[in-house]
């Protein structure tokens, strides 16, 4: 479901390898001295960094040796409260219990803040391994129509419930979209991210991506296309089509003023799926000025200029909200994951002369903590339980089932159509 937008460059300068600088960066300071001290570093030699980060027998950081212990403490407090899925592994949790055992008999008071940082890791690591257990579940055992069932016109009683059956607001289903959304962020921490651009040593057996409440996300917007996409092609009647049409237009609008635009992308496309698309007589019956409005929006031509200029605005309005309703953030994920991935291969983790280039990782970093922000932001809608349910659990066509409901709504128009039905029906239905 997702492409790559023509003609992506990441809006960060980066530096090529073997490139020469206009100008020579600011070389990092040694030891004893902070890296925060004077002008702005843009980069520093690994050297440098490691001269200034670790303690040795004659230099601490900071020069006091009493404020080292205390940041340690805070380093491995926000490490193991900001990537916990890092210490998964039990080897991982055994070197972080040889630093405690090293630190704590330096100070008591040591003693108790390291124990509640284990305990607080475990209950984490436990908590993240149910939920991911829980969502993983839910996003694979969406049910799926059997394509027989894309002849059911040819029956006096529909065969299933539909969308509009179960909520003809447009508004409450925009809300309802916005809590699976948001449910699906807060799963996804940063180190996942990371996960999903590393590149695998082929001569390295220990390395587990651990991308799957990400991969879990990616699921859910192609479900969301393919539901649309279903509810459309699934009544007999145009008129019916029509108005099923009118209606994810207005959820779709609900949902962009929200700020919801993931949801908003994903319903767009469901509705430019070839099978949706082709439906010429139904599209005429429906009232479609608002759509190609939202489709303008939406469009990948600058890089997706009009979207990244509502996201700014979404994201201008979150940093000076009163309530959570004007904090709601929710990115066109796929074209998220793009930025950063094109942001990380695109540019040097080291400039031609060796060293560190921070002004990456500053960006990258920006760019996820931004996401971070966004997705601790909590849903202030109610929850709409047998919604919810129908969202996960509706069963939804394949793409022969979209197609063969949409030839059976309105007749196939050429021959490489009418051979295309012949087949389907004959695959699918047992019928020639």
């Amino acid at each position: 479901m997702f492409t790559t937008p023509a003609g992506f460059s990441p809006h960060l300068a980066c530096a090529e390898p073997g490139e020469e600088e206009e100008e020579a960066p600011q070389e990092g300071p040694g030891p004893g001295a902070c890296l925060a001290e004077g002008p702005p570093i843009t980069s520093a030699s690994l050297d440098t960094l490691i001269q200034n980060l670790v303690p040795t027998a004659d230099y601490y950081p900071e020069a006091k040796v009493r404020k080292f212990g205390p940041k340690i403490l805070q380093l491995l407090t926000e490490w193991t409260e900001t990537f916990p899925s890092d210490f998964r592994e039990e080897k991982m949790v055994g070197q972080l219990k040889d630093i405690i055992h090293r630190i704590a008999p330096c100070d008591e008071a040591y003693w108790k803040t390291l124990n509640q940082v284990l305990q607080k890791l475990s209950q984490r690591l436990d908590l993240m391994s149910r939920e991911e257990e829980s969502i993983i579940k839910v996003s694979l055992n969406a049910s799926s129509i059997s394509d027989k069932l894309a002849a059911f016109k040819t029956k006096p009683l529909p065969i299933q419930k539909d969308i509009l059956s179960i909520c003809n607001d447009p508004y409450t289903l925009a809300q309802q979209l916005t809590h699976v959304e948001l449910e699906h962020l807060s799963h996804i921490g940063p180190e996942e991210f990371v996960q999903a651009f590393v590149q695998k040593d082929p001569l390295d057996g220990t390395l587990k991506k651990k991308t799957s409440n990400l991969e879990a996300y990616v699921r859910w917007f192609n479900r969301l296309c393919y539901l649309v996409a279903t509810e459309i092609c699934m009544p007999a009647k145009k008129k019916q089509r029509a108005q099923v049409i009118e209606f994810f237009i207005d959820v779709a609008r609900e949902c962009f003023n929200i700020g919801n635009f993931n949801s908003l992308m994903a319903i767009i496309s469901g509705m430019n799926m070839s099978p949706v698309s082709r439906l010429k007589k139904t599209w005429g019956k429906a009232k479609t000025a608002k759509f190609f409005i939202l489709e303008h929006q939406m469009d990948p031509t600058g890089n997706f200029y009009n979207y990244r200029t509502a996201l700014r605005g979404a994201a201008h309005r979150s940093r000076t909200a009163n309530s959570n309703r004007e904090k709601i953030v929710i990115p066109f994920f796929s074209l998220l994951i793009k930025d950063i991935y094109f942001l990380n291969e695109g540019c040097a983790n080291r400039l031609p002369n060796g060293h560190v280039n921070f002004e990456k990782f500053v960006e990258l970093a920006r760019q996820v903590g931004e996401f971070m922000t966004w997705k601790q932001v909590e849903c202030p809608f109610e929850k709409d339980q047998a919604l919810l349910h129908y969202l996960h659990t509706a069963p939804i066509f394949s793409e022969d089932g979209l197609y063969l409901a949409s030839y059976e709504s309105e007749s196939p128009e050429n021959q490489v159509e009418k051979d295309r039905w012949k087949a389907l029906r004959s695959n699918v239905l047992g019928k020639t």
